[in-house]
């Protein structure tokens, strides 16, 4: 049986958790999903309580939004942000190892630790689609309902400002809620990093629709 654990919706952010009340039953739904499937034996990636782990900022805070696909399937690398991994990690995935390729032939520097929690604090929400997976198999959760309730955090930042970093096809689906304040290239995986993303110099064009730079 799964141990005794806050419901899914309790683990949300207060702030986020007000602007999304309004989808409070569909995230029970998921949640009930997971247990399920917790109780059948499959293990999950991010652990629980690092599901929300990128609604760690004020929703007026967020200037960025990168979004990602779904978890990584190790939960030794599934942090609950968007490609970041642990800081002890090592290798880096190959999405990330990428991304801090482009960002070193962008802007130059230092690259952050694979935490990105440098990121983060500087207003960049780092957000999967499907906030879970099955620890093994990627998109496992695709369809549970993740979509909605990202979509509406997406509609949320992006009435309030906030810039687009949209990586790939699953990502630039939501392309509309941004208008002319998204960024559209391939996504950063070792399979599509060659066709458009290497070179797009996506950090540079963030920083220009911004007031303040973000120190990628």
């Amino acid at each position: 049986m799964v141990a005794t654990s806050l419901a899914l919706f309790e683990l949300i952010p207060p702030a986020w958790r007000a602007l999304l009340f309004p989808f409070e039953d569909e995230i029970n739904s998921i949640d009930a999903s997971l247990r399920r499937e917790e109780e059948a034996g499959f293990q999950l990636s991010p652990r629980r309580d690092q599901i929300f782990a990128a609604l760690d900022l004020e929703p007026d805070d967020v200037r960025v939004v990168i979004l990602g696909q779904d978890p990584y399937p190790d939960p030794e690398h599934a942090i609950g942000r968007a490609f970041a991994v642990s800081n002890s990690t090592r290798p880096l995935p190959g999405s990330l190892r990428n991304i801090f390729k482009e960002r070193r032939d962008d802007v130059g520097g230092e690259d952050p630790a694979p935490s990105l929690l440098s990121w983060q604090e500087q207003g960049v929400l780092l957000l999967n689609r499907c906030l879970s997976t099955k620890v093994g198999e990627s998109n496992a959760h695709s369809g549970l309902g993740w979509e909605r309730i990202t979509s509406q955090i997406i509609t949320e930042v992006a009435n309030r400002g906030a810039v687009g970093l949209l990586w790939g096809k699953s990502a630039q689906s939501v392309q509309p809620s941004f208008g002319d304040r998204a960024i559209l290239s391939a996504h950063p995986s070792p399979l599509s990093a060659h066709r458009g993303f290497f070179g797009s110099k996506p950090f540079s064009k963030v920083n220009a629709l911004l007031d303040h730079e973000i120190f990628w």
